[in-house]
Protein backbone atom coordinates (compact mmCIF):
# COMPACT_ATOMS: atom_id res chain seq x y z
CA UNK A 1 0.00 0.00 0.00
CA UNK A 2 1.22 3.78 -0.95
CA UNK A 3 1.21 6.14 2.03
CA UNK A 4 1.08 9.93 1.98
CA UNK A 5 2.83 12.31 4.36
CA UNK A 6 0.57 14.97 6.68
CA UNK A 7 1.76 17.75 4.44
CA UNK A 8 0.48 16.07 1.53
CA UNK A 9 -2.90 15.11 2.84
CA UNK A 10 -3.59 18.34 4.29
CA UNK A 11 -2.95 20.10 0.85
CA UNK A 12 -5.11 16.91 -1.05
CA UNK A 13 -7.91 17.69 1.44
CA UNK A 14 -7.56 21.25 1.99
CA UNK A 15 -7.17 21.41 5.62
CA UNK A 16 -4.23 22.42 8.40
CA UNK A 17 -1.50 20.02 8.70
CA UNK A 18 -2.37 20.52 12.44
CA UNK A 19 -6.00 19.21 12.21
CA UNK A 20 -4.54 16.14 9.45
CA UNK A 21 -2.30 15.26 12.68
CA UNK A 22 -5.31 15.42 14.90
CA UNK A 23 -7.54 13.30 13.10
CA UNK A 24 -4.40 10.88 12.49
CA UNK A 25 -3.96 10.88 16.71
CA UNK A 26 -7.53 10.22 16.91
CA UNK A 27 -7.82 7.08 15.17
CA UNK A 28 -9.80 9.12 12.44
CA UNK A 29 -8.22 8.23 9.42
CA UNK A 30 -8.45 4.22 8.78
CA UNK A 31 -5.10 2.53 8.00
CA UNK A 32 -2.78 5.90 9.28
CA UNK A 33 0.32 4.68 11.09
CA UNK A 34 3.52 6.53 12.94
CA UNK A 35 6.48 5.35 11.74
CA UNK A 36 10.03 7.27 13.14
CA UNK A 37 7.93 10.32 14.37
CA UNK A 38 5.46 10.74 11.41
CA UNK A 39 2.31 10.11 10.84
CA UNK A 40 1.57 8.13 7.56
CA UNK A 41 -1.36 7.96 5.20
CA UNK A 42 -2.75 5.49 3.12
CA UNK A 43 -2.67 7.07 -0.34
CA UNK A 44 -6.40 6.19 -1.09
CA UNK A 45 -7.71 8.02 2.30
CA UNK A 46 -10.96 9.67 1.96
CA UNK A 47 -10.85 12.89 3.97
CA UNK A 48 -12.68 12.03 7.37
CA UNK A 49 -16.28 14.05 7.88
CA UNK A 50 -15.83 17.31 9.98
CA UNK A 51 -17.46 16.51 13.27
CA UNK A 52 -16.12 19.88 14.74
CA UNK A 53 -19.80 20.96 13.26
CA UNK A 54 -23.10 20.95 14.80
CA UNK A 55 -24.66 18.12 12.75
CA UNK A 56 -28.84 17.03 12.81
CA UNK A 57 -28.34 13.51 10.99
CA UNK A 58 -32.00 13.18 11.98
CA UNK A 59 -34.99 14.84 13.27
CA UNK A 60 -34.43 12.69 16.84
CA UNK A 61 -30.83 12.25 17.15
CA UNK A 62 -28.66 14.72 19.66
CA UNK A 63 -27.04 17.63 18.36
CA UNK A 64 -23.02 17.31 18.06
CA UNK A 65 -21.62 20.24 20.05
CA UNK A 66 -17.78 20.91 19.87
CA UNK A 67 -16.33 20.13 22.94
CA UNK A 68 -15.36 22.41 25.95
CA UNK A 69 -11.55 24.17 26.29
CA UNK A 70 -11.36 23.19 29.78
CA UNK A 71 -7.69 24.44 30.42
CA UNK A 72 -6.85 24.91 26.66
CA UNK A 73 -4.95 27.65 26.12
CA UNK A 74 -3.28 26.94 22.88
CA UNK A 75 -5.40 29.00 19.98
CA UNK A 76 -5.05 27.26 17.18
CA UNK A 77 -5.84 24.13 19.06
CA UNK A 78 -8.80 25.78 20.20
CA UNK A 79 -10.27 27.10 17.60
CA UNK A 80 -9.38 24.14 15.03
CA UNK A 81 -10.94 21.53 17.94
CA UNK A 82 -12.79 23.40 20.96
CA UNK A 83 -15.93 25.95 20.88
CA UNK A 84 -14.21 29.40 20.81
CA UNK A 85 -15.84 32.79 21.83
CA UNK A 86 -14.72 34.83 18.84
CA UNK A 87 -12.37 37.53 20.54
CA UNK A 88 -10.30 38.63 17.58
CA UNK A 89 -11.86 42.24 17.44
CA UNK A 90 -9.34 42.73 19.75
CA UNK A 91 -6.84 42.51 17.16
CA UNK A 92 -8.41 45.77 15.00
CA UNK A 93 -8.75 47.91 18.31
CA UNK A 94 -5.24 47.40 18.93
CA UNK A 95 -4.21 48.40 15.09
CA UNK A 96 -6.42 51.04 15.31
CA UNK A 97 -4.89 52.97 18.30
CA UNK A 98 -1.35 51.17 17.73
CA UNK A 99 0.11 51.81 21.89
CA UNK A 100 3.81 50.82 22.12
CA UNK A 101 3.87 48.55 24.92
CA UNK A 102 0.47 47.49 26.38
CA UNK A 103 0.09 46.25 29.50
CA UNK A 104 -3.02 44.24 30.55
CA UNK A 105 -3.90 43.20 34.06
CA UNK A 106 -6.51 40.73 35.01
CA UNK A 107 -7.42 38.74 37.65
CA UNK A 108 -6.14 34.54 37.38
CA UNK A 109 -8.27 32.66 34.92
CA UNK A 110 -9.69 35.28 32.53
CA UNK A 111 -8.28 34.31 29.32
CA UNK A 112 -5.09 36.14 29.28
CA UNK A 113 -2.69 33.39 28.15
CA UNK A 114 -5.30 32.43 25.11
CA UNK A 115 -5.25 36.29 24.06
CA UNK A 116 -1.64 36.17 23.95
CA UNK A 117 -1.60 32.86 21.68
CA UNK A 118 -4.24 34.76 19.23
CA UNK A 119 -2.16 37.37 18.80
CA UNK A 120 1.23 35.79 18.56
CA UNK A 121 -0.54 33.36 15.81
CA UNK A 122 -2.30 36.46 14.04
CA UNK A 123 0.65 38.22 14.03
CA UNK A 124 4.06 35.82 13.86
CA UNK A 125 5.59 35.28 10.57
CA UNK A 126 5.39 31.90 9.89
CA UNK A 127 6.41 28.69 7.07
CA UNK A 128 2.76 27.61 7.33
CA UNK A 129 -0.65 29.73 6.31
CA UNK A 130 -2.02 30.90 9.66
CA UNK A 131 -4.55 32.88 8.14
CA UNK A 132 -6.72 30.07 7.96
CA UNK A 133 -7.11 30.36 11.65
CA UNK A 134 -8.39 33.87 11.61
CA UNK A 135 -10.74 33.73 7.84
CA UNK A 136 -13.92 32.75 9.96
CA UNK A 137 -13.03 35.09 12.68
CA UNK A 138 -14.36 38.45 12.73
CA UNK A 139 -11.34 40.14 12.51
CA UNK A 140 -11.16 39.10 8.87
CA UNK A 141 -14.48 40.96 7.96
CA UNK A 142 -13.07 44.27 8.74
CA UNK A 143 -11.04 44.80 6.15
CA UNK A 144 -7.66 44.99 4.09
CA UNK A 145 -6.32 47.24 6.35
CA UNK A 146 -5.73 44.72 9.09
CA UNK A 147 -5.74 41.50 6.77
CA UNK A 148 -2.75 42.80 5.47
CA UNK A 149 -0.82 42.59 8.93
CA UNK A 150 -1.60 39.15 9.61
CA UNK A 151 1.62 37.26 9.63
CA UNK A 152 3.87 39.74 9.00
CA UNK A 153 6.33 40.05 12.10
CA UNK A 154 8.89 38.21 14.16
CA UNK A 155 7.47 37.50 17.12
CA UNK A 156 9.00 36.61 21.02
CA UNK A 157 6.72 35.13 23.06
CA UNK A 158 6.88 33.86 26.32
CA UNK A 159 4.70 32.58 29.57
CA UNK A 160 6.29 32.76 33.37
CA UNK A 161 2.74 31.56 34.66
CA UNK A 162 4.78 28.45 35.96
CA UNK A 163 7.07 30.12 38.00
CA UNK A 164 6.34 29.17 41.37
CA UNK A 165 9.77 28.71 43.24
CA UNK A 166 10.79 28.96 47.25
CA UNK A 167 14.31 30.23 45.94
CA UNK A 168 15.70 32.71 43.56
CA UNK A 169 18.15 30.03 42.54
CA UNK A 170 15.23 27.72 41.39
CA UNK A 171 13.13 30.99 39.66
CA UNK A 172 15.92 31.98 37.48
CA UNK A 173 16.90 28.60 36.50
CA UNK A 174 13.13 28.23 35.58
CA UNK A 175 13.39 31.84 33.53
CA UNK A 176 16.70 30.98 32.04
CA UNK A 177 14.68 27.96 30.50
CA UNK A 178 11.63 29.70 29.59
CA UNK A 179 14.38 31.72 27.11
CA UNK A 180 16.19 28.86 26.27
CA UNK A 181 12.71 27.47 24.56
CA UNK A 182 12.00 30.67 23.34
CA UNK A 183 15.72 30.82 21.53
CA UNK A 184 15.09 27.44 20.36
CA UNK A 185 11.71 27.85 18.50
CA UNK A 186 14.44 30.46 16.68
CA UNK A 187 17.19 28.23 16.14
CA UNK A 188 16.77 29.20 11.72
CA UNK A 189 18.81 32.59 13.26
CA UNK A 190 22.15 30.07 13.81
CA UNK A 191 22.12 29.69 9.64
CA UNK A 192 21.15 33.40 9.29
CA UNK A 193 23.77 34.87 6.67
CA UNK A 194 22.93 38.26 7.81
CA UNK A 195 23.26 37.63 11.59
CA UNK A 196 27.67 38.28 13.00
CA UNK A 197 29.16 35.86 14.84
CA UNK A 198 28.93 37.52 17.93
CA UNK A 199 25.51 37.59 17.79
CA UNK A 200 25.32 33.73 17.05
CA UNK A 201 28.20 33.19 19.85
CA UNK A 202 25.49 34.55 22.33
CA UNK A 203 22.42 32.84 20.49
CA UNK A 204 24.34 29.49 21.57
CA UNK A 205 25.15 30.94 24.59
CA UNK A 206 21.74 31.21 25.39
CA UNK A 207 21.08 27.84 24.29
CA UNK A 208 23.80 25.81 26.22
CA UNK A 209 22.52 27.50 29.20
CA UNK A 210 26.12 29.03 29.57
CA UNK A 211 24.88 32.71 30.11
CA UNK A 212 25.32 34.43 33.39
CA UNK A 213 22.57 36.44 34.80
CA UNK A 214 24.08 39.59 33.88
CA UNK A 215 23.72 38.19 30.07
CA UNK A 216 20.28 36.82 30.21
CA UNK A 217 18.88 40.22 31.19
CA UNK A 218 19.33 41.07 27.51
CA UNK A 219 18.00 38.20 26.11
CA UNK A 220 14.89 39.90 24.88
CA UNK A 221 16.81 42.99 23.62
CA UNK A 222 19.26 40.64 21.87
CA UNK A 223 16.72 38.24 20.18
CA UNK A 224 14.47 40.84 18.76
CA UNK A 225 17.54 42.31 16.92
CA UNK A 226 18.99 39.35 15.55
CA UNK A 227 15.20 38.93 14.48
CA UNK A 228 15.41 42.26 12.99
CA UNK A 229 18.43 41.93 11.23
CA UNK A 230 17.03 38.35 9.44
CA UNK A 231 13.64 39.56 8.55
CA UNK A 232 14.54 42.94 8.25
CA UNK A 233 11.04 43.77 10.36
CA UNK A 234 11.02 44.76 13.93
CA UNK A 235 9.71 42.22 16.26
CA UNK A 236 6.60 41.73 18.46
CA UNK A 237 7.62 40.35 22.25
CA UNK A 238 4.74 39.37 24.34
CA UNK A 239 5.64 38.43 27.61
CA UNK A 240 2.79 36.41 29.72
CA UNK A 241 1.94 36.36 33.35
CA UNK A 242 5.15 39.11 33.59
CA UNK A 243 4.64 39.69 37.55
CA UNK A 244 4.33 35.65 38.50
CA UNK A 245 7.94 36.10 39.55
CA UNK A 246 7.36 38.84 41.06
CA UNK A 247 4.51 37.99 43.42
CA UNK A 248 6.36 34.70 44.23
CA UNK A 249 9.45 36.27 45.19
CA UNK A 250 7.66 38.82 47.38
CA UNK A 251 5.69 35.54 48.93
CA UNK A 252 9.46 33.53 49.47
CA UNK A 253 11.75 36.75 50.41
CA UNK A 254 13.58 37.18 47.13
CA UNK A 255 12.07 40.00 46.13
CA UNK A 256 14.83 42.84 46.12
CA UNK A 257 16.85 39.55 43.48
CA UNK A 258 14.09 39.20 41.25
CA UNK A 259 13.08 42.50 40.68
CA UNK A 260 16.42 43.65 39.93
CA UNK A 261 16.59 41.05 37.55
CA UNK A 262 13.31 41.52 35.80
CA UNK A 263 13.69 45.14 35.44
CA UNK A 264 16.65 45.09 33.65
CA UNK A 265 15.04 42.01 31.33
CA UNK A 266 11.74 44.89 30.90
CA UNK A 267 13.39 47.49 30.47
CA UNK A 268 16.04 45.96 27.87
CA UNK A 269 12.55 44.51 25.38
CA UNK A 270 10.71 47.44 26.16
CA UNK A 271 12.97 50.88 26.76
CA UNK A 272 14.35 52.41 23.44
CA UNK A 273 14.07 49.23 21.45
CA UNK A 274 14.44 50.08 17.85
CA UNK A 275 13.90 46.60 17.11
CA UNK A 276 10.86 46.30 18.69
CA UNK A 277 7.33 46.89 16.57
CA UNK A 278 5.01 46.09 19.65
CA UNK A 279 4.98 44.52 22.75
CA UNK A 280 2.50 42.97 24.85
CA UNK A 281 2.29 42.24 28.72
CA UNK A 282 0.20 40.61 31.00
CA UNK A 283 -0.16 40.46 34.46
CA UNK A 284 -2.51 40.08 37.97
CA UNK A 285 -1.19 43.18 39.07
CA UNK A 286 0.64 46.44 37.51
CA UNK A 287 3.92 46.45 39.51
CA UNK A 288 4.65 50.46 40.44
CA UNK A 289 6.41 52.50 37.57
CA UNK A 290 9.39 53.41 40.39
CA UNK A 291 10.20 49.44 40.81
CA UNK A 292 9.84 47.63 37.67
CA UNK A 293 9.00 50.22 34.58
CA UNK A 294 11.56 52.51 35.72
CA UNK A 295 11.64 55.45 32.92
CA UNK A 296 9.23 53.58 30.43
CA UNK A 297 6.99 56.16 29.31
CA UNK A 298 5.42 54.85 26.61
CA UNK A 299 3.62 51.94 28.17
CA UNK A 300 -0.10 51.83 28.38
CA UNK A 301 -1.78 49.95 31.05
CA UNK A 302 -5.18 48.23 30.99
CA UNK A 303 -6.67 47.71 34.03
CA UNK A 304 -9.83 46.26 35.35
CA UNK A 305 -10.88 49.88 36.01
CA UNK A 306 -10.29 50.72 31.87
CA UNK A 307 -12.81 50.83 29.43
CA UNK A 308 -10.75 50.06 26.10
CA UNK A 309 -10.02 46.57 25.63
CA UNK A 310 -12.19 45.71 28.60
CA UNK A 311 -14.76 43.21 26.78
CA UNK A 312 -11.87 41.11 25.66
CA UNK A 313 -11.07 39.05 28.66
CA UNK A 314 -13.96 36.91 30.15
CA UNK A 315 -17.36 36.63 28.87
CA UNK A 316 -19.99 39.47 27.91
CA UNK A 317 -23.55 39.15 27.98
CA UNK A 318 -24.12 38.26 24.59
CA UNK A 319 -21.30 35.85 24.22
CA UNK A 320 -23.00 33.78 27.49
CA UNK A 321 -26.38 34.18 25.58
CA UNK A 322 -24.92 32.30 22.42
CA UNK A 323 -23.08 29.80 24.69
CA UNK A 324 -26.01 28.93 26.41
CA UNK A 325 -28.23 28.85 23.19
CA UNK A 326 -25.74 26.35 21.79
CA UNK A 327 -25.44 23.81 24.42
CA UNK A 328 -29.18 23.72 24.61
CA UNK A 329 -29.26 25.55 28.24
CA UNK A 330 -30.97 29.40 27.42
CA UNK A 331 -32.67 28.43 30.35
CA UNK A 332 -29.99 28.75 32.73
CA UNK A 333 -29.13 32.09 31.89
CA UNK A 334 -30.58 33.47 35.06
CA UNK A 335 -28.66 31.17 36.95
CA UNK A 336 -25.37 31.66 35.31
CA UNK A 337 -25.63 35.22 36.12
CA UNK A 338 -26.43 34.75 39.70
CA UNK A 339 -23.44 32.49 39.82
CA UNK A 340 -20.68 34.03 37.86
CA UNK A 341 -21.56 37.83 36.43
CA UNK A 342 -21.19 40.76 38.32
CA UNK A 343 -17.81 41.52 37.31
CA UNK A 344 -17.07 45.60 35.93
CA UNK A 345 -13.96 45.83 33.76
CA UNK A 346 -14.05 48.98 32.57
CA UNK A 347 -17.76 50.09 31.55
CA UNK A 348 -18.34 46.21 30.70
CA UNK A 349 -20.38 43.62 33.03
CA UNK A 350 -18.45 40.48 32.42
CA UNK A 351 -18.87 36.85 33.25
CA UNK A 352 -15.47 34.46 34.62
CA UNK A 353 -14.89 32.53 31.96
CA UNK A 354 -13.27 29.52 33.54
CA UNK A 355 -16.63 28.90 35.88
CA UNK A 356 -19.06 29.12 32.88
CA UNK A 357 -16.70 26.69 30.69
CA UNK A 358 -17.06 24.18 33.92
CA UNK A 359 -20.41 25.20 34.40
CA UNK A 360 -21.45 24.03 30.56
CA UNK A 361 -18.74 21.42 30.93
CA UNK A 362 -20.31 19.46 34.27
CA UNK A 363 -24.18 20.04 32.87
CA UNK A 364 -24.79 22.99 34.60
CA UNK A 365 -24.01 21.92 37.72
CA UNK A 366 -23.80 25.51 40.06
CA UNK A 367 -20.69 25.16 41.97
CA UNK A 368 -17.32 27.33 42.86
CA UNK A 369 -14.99 26.32 40.53
CA UNK A 370 -13.09 29.25 40.35
CA UNK A 371 -12.27 28.36 43.58
CA UNK A 372 -8.26 27.29 44.87
CA UNK A 373 -7.40 28.26 41.03
CA UNK A 374 -4.13 30.04 42.10
CA UNK A 375 -1.97 31.42 45.05
CA UNK A 376 -3.19 33.88 47.51
CA UNK A 377 -0.20 33.71 49.68
CA UNK A 378 -0.14 38.02 49.37
CA UNK A 379 -3.38 38.13 50.48
CA UNK A 380 -3.36 35.92 53.82
CA UNK A 381 -0.13 38.05 54.83
CA UNK A 382 -2.32 41.22 54.08
CA UNK A 383 -5.32 39.93 56.29
CA UNK A 384 -2.90 38.65 58.55
CA UNK A 385 -1.29 41.84 59.43
CA UNK A 386 -4.73 44.16 59.05
CA UNK A 387 -6.36 46.08 62.06
CA UNK A 388 -10.20 45.63 63.14
CA UNK A 389 -11.55 47.80 60.85
CA UNK A 390 -10.39 46.07 57.87
CA UNK A 391 -11.85 42.56 59.10
CA UNK A 392 -15.30 44.55 59.89
CA UNK A 393 -15.19 45.24 56.08
CA UNK A 394 -14.51 42.10 54.68
CA UNK A 395 -17.65 40.97 56.83
CA UNK A 396 -19.97 43.70 55.49
CA UNK A 397 -18.70 42.59 52.02
CA UNK A 398 -20.09 39.28 52.65
CA UNK A 399 -23.18 40.04 54.13
CA UNK A 400 -23.99 41.75 50.65
CA UNK A 401 -23.36 44.90 51.62
CA UNK A 402 -21.25 47.95 49.47
CA UNK A 403 -17.94 49.39 51.57
CA UNK A 404 -15.92 52.25 50.45
CA UNK A 405 -12.32 51.87 49.70
CA UNK A 406 -9.15 53.47 48.56
CA UNK A 407 -7.95 51.68 45.01
CA UNK A 408 -4.33 51.80 43.85
CA UNK A 409 -4.32 50.52 40.68
CA UNK A 410 -0.20 50.12 40.88
CA UNK A 411 1.84 48.34 43.68
CA UNK A 412 5.18 48.59 45.16
CA UNK A 413 5.07 45.38 47.19
CA UNK A 414 7.76 46.58 49.86
CA UNK A 415 5.15 49.21 51.15
CA UNK A 416 2.02 46.60 51.24
CA UNK A 417 2.27 45.93 54.50
CA UNK A 418 2.00 49.73 55.72
CA UNK A 419 -0.76 50.53 53.86
CA UNK A 420 -3.99 48.48 55.09
CA UNK A 421 -6.09 49.26 52.51
CA UNK A 422 -4.16 47.56 50.17
CA UNK A 423 -6.12 44.57 50.68
CA UNK A 424 -8.69 45.68 49.11
CA UNK A 425 -6.53 47.05 45.93
CA UNK A 426 -5.34 42.87 45.61
CA UNK A 427 -8.94 41.45 46.05
CA UNK A 428 -9.85 43.57 43.35
CA UNK A 429 -7.38 43.12 40.89
CA UNK A 430 -7.10 39.49 42.12
CA UNK A 431 -11.21 39.10 41.14
CA UNK A 432 -12.97 38.95 44.52
CA UNK A 433 -14.06 42.17 44.69
CA UNK A 434 -15.95 44.25 41.95
CA UNK A 435 -16.61 48.07 41.29
CA UNK A 436 -20.15 49.04 41.87
CA UNK A 437 -19.58 51.80 39.59
CA UNK A 438 -16.77 53.51 38.24
CA UNK A 439 -18.47 56.71 37.51
CA UNK A 440 -18.51 56.54 41.46
CA UNK A 441 -15.03 57.42 41.69
CA UNK A 442 -13.83 60.52 43.55
CA UNK A 443 -10.62 61.26 41.33
CA UNK A 444 -9.05 63.22 43.68
CA UNK A 445 -8.88 60.37 45.99
CA UNK A 446 -9.35 57.42 44.13
CA UNK A 447 -12.30 56.19 46.15
CA UNK A 448 -14.88 53.41 45.06
CA UNK A 449 -17.59 51.42 46.00
CA UNK A 450 -16.79 48.32 46.61
CA UNK A 451 -19.04 44.23 46.62
CA UNK A 452 -18.64 40.95 46.04
CA UNK A 453 -19.43 40.07 42.58
CA UNK A 454 -21.36 36.68 42.39
CA UNK A 455 -22.90 34.07 44.56
CA UNK A 456 -19.41 32.20 43.32
CA UNK A 457 -17.18 34.62 44.82
CA UNK A 458 -19.64 34.83 48.26
CA UNK A 459 -18.14 30.85 48.67
CA UNK A 460 -14.45 31.51 47.02
CA UNK A 461 -14.88 34.41 49.52
CA UNK A 462 -15.71 32.54 52.86
CA UNK A 463 -13.16 30.13 52.09
CA UNK A 464 -10.43 32.12 51.00
CA UNK A 465 -10.47 35.07 52.72
CA UNK A 466 -12.30 35.10 55.95
CA UNK A 467 -10.31 31.76 57.08
CA UNK A 468 -7.28 33.73 57.04
CA UNK A 469 -8.76 36.24 59.70
CA UNK A 470 -6.64 35.62 63.06
CA UNK A 471 -9.16 34.11 65.24
CA UNK A 472 -8.36 36.13 68.05
CA UNK A 473 -9.97 38.95 65.92
CA UNK A 474 -12.80 36.99 63.98
CA UNK A 475 -15.08 38.87 66.89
Amino acid sequence: MKYIDVKTASEKWNITERRVTYLCRNGRIEGAKKEAGLWLIPSNSVKPEDGRKNKIKTLTTTIENLPLPIGVSNYIELVENYYYVDKTLMIKDFLDSRPKISLFTRPRRFGKTLTMDMLKTFFEISENDTSVYFKDKNIWNCGEKYRKEQGKYPVISVTFKDIKYSTWEQSFTAIRDVIVEEYKRHIYILDSNKCNDYDKKYFLNIINQSITEVELAGAFSNLSKMLNIHHNKPAIIIIDEYDTPIHQGFSAGYYDLVVNFMRNLLSGACKDNSNLAFGFLTGIMRVAKESIFSGLNNLAIHSILDTKFSEYFGFTKYEILSMAAYYNSSDKYEEICRWYNGYKFGNNNIFNPWSVINYFYNSCKPKAYWQSTGDNSIIKQLIENSNNETYDNLYTLLQGNVISSYIDSSVIYPEIMSNTSTVFSFLLSAGYLKVINTDNMQDENGIYDLAIPNKEISYVYEKEILSLIPSTKNN
